[in-house]
């Protein structure tokens, strides 16, 4: 394989935007950032008006809330959180009528599934796709994630020839011609596996939110309130998902699986867990490029301290929890990922993936596992360039931050820009 092409980003503080970049920034509308117009568009768009409990209205109005306060954001970045939200409406009315109307969703099994956690940028994205290559087992893929449930008038047919997939592959079509280097950072195909943050999203849950707009209050109460309720209406995301397509034994990842080890243990007790660890400064210089890339056509000032500040704590909190609660879960249904290993041997560790989950490995799955890797060789679509002191960040002061990781967990150190280890 030849050297990936490397590719630099020096305007990150002040974007200088090509031409479809400056057109899509110009084309946001104005949109009333109320929890009322939200839903009310979310009703019109379904017909349906039942959201189920309202319990979910506060975290709604604090993600409004926080949207509001967030003073950077440009009309296209408020216009997209808002589209985003009304999204989460629509799957939250669909998701309550499916189950109103066929209430044996709520009795259908999720069998021991494989549960990926681990940080953003840590390497879970590439590791889901490649066990979800084994057709034995349920995933979600982007377009699913993103709109799980038929459009009026949908018919049954195969997975391409849904509108919903259609539609999903022509607005990343169109994000990947404004922002061109996103896939070298974070690829993200229809028909790549996703997030389930999506389904805890539908219950205005997860840390989803935070990647659009700066979000420090809703941050905050996120991490003090326990999430296992939301894991639970997950569950029943994936059983009415199940209902409509099995099998029903899942592989997913989560990032935000490192700080709520117990919730996801309390709602899916025989879940494997499998936990990536990754150099947390890495993952940070990594996840900061990919948010101020993006913000590039979304936000009207960039403040990269500001950036790595606020990111910087939202890491060590998932950290400092994961260290916490890792050793609370049953140590025989956890496999430690350990990134500079994973690298070094990924076959090695789909095969001890499999033996935790009592999952064999036959030859079909074996010879889908490899055209995956085959196909997807890293730095395919160029090795972007990192500059973590851009931010405004003391490397040193950062490694001394994340020390109860390090000791924790045998990460190898990953050198950012300018350091020597």
């Amino acid at each position: 394989m030849s050297e990936p092409q490397k590719i630099y980003f020096d305007d990150l503080d002040k974007p200088v935007r090509n031409e479809a970049e400056q057109a899509f920034y110009d084309s946001g509308k104005p949109v009333d950032m109320s929890v009322e117009a939200i839903l009310g568009a979310a009703k019109a768009a379904t017909g349906l008006s039942d959201f189920g409990s309202p319990d979910f209205m506060e975290r709604i109005q604090l993600w409004v809330d926080d949207i509001n306060a967030d003073a950077g954001l440009h009309t296209i970045g408020r216009q997209q959180a808002w589209e985003q939200m009304m999204v989460y409406a629509i799957n939250r009315l669909n998701l309550e009528n499916a189950v109103r109307l066929h209430p044996e969703i709520l009795d259908v099994k999720i069998d021991r599934p494989l549960m990926i956690a681990g940080l953003p940028r840590s390497g879970t994205t590439h590791l889901v796709n490649m066990i979800a290559a084994d057709p034995r087992l349920r995933s979600a893929q982007l377009w699913e994630t993103m709109m799980p449930f038929p459009l009026p008038g949908e018919q049954p047919g195969p997975i391409e020839q849904s509108p919903r997939y259609t539609m999903t592959k022509e607005m990343w079509s169109m994000f990947r011609q404004v922002l061109p280097h996103m896939n070298a950072i974070h690829e993200m195909d229809p028909d790549h596996v996703h997030e389930n943050i999506e389904f805890q999203s539908i219950d205005f849950s997860s840390y989803a939110i935070e990647w659009r707009a700066r979000m420090p209050n809703w941050a905050r109460y996120y991490q003090q309130h326990d999430q296992t309720p939301h894991y639970r209406y997950e569950k029943k995301a994936l059983q009415a998902l199940t209902w409509m397509r099995g099998p029903n034994r899942w592989v997913s990842k989560s990032p935000p699986h490192m700080e709520n080890l117990v919730p996801l243990h309390t709602v899916f007790p025989d879940a494997t867990v499998i936990i990536t660890h990754r150099d947390p400064v890495a993952v940070m210089q990594s996840a900061l490029t990919l948010l101020a890339y993006w913000d590039r056509i979304r936000r009207t000032e960039q403040d990269l301290p500001g950036l790595a500040a606020l990111w910087t704590w939202r890491i060590e909190e998932m950290l400092r929890a994961a260290v916490r609660d890792h050793d609370k879960l049953p140590q025989n249904q956890i496999v430690d990922v350990i990134f500079h290993e994973y690298m070094a041997d990924q076959r090695g560790l789909i095969e001890r993936i499999y033996r935790t989950a009592d999952l064999e490995l036959t030859p079909a799955a074996e010879a889908r596992i490899t055209a995956y890797l085959e196909a997807n060789q890293r730095g395919r679509h160029g090795a972007v360039q990192y500059d973590l002191p851009k931010f405004g960040v003391n490397v040193g002061e950062l490694r001394e931050r994340f020390q109860f990781y390090y000791d924790k967990f045998p990460v190898k150190k990953e050198p950012a820009r300018g350091e020597v280890l």
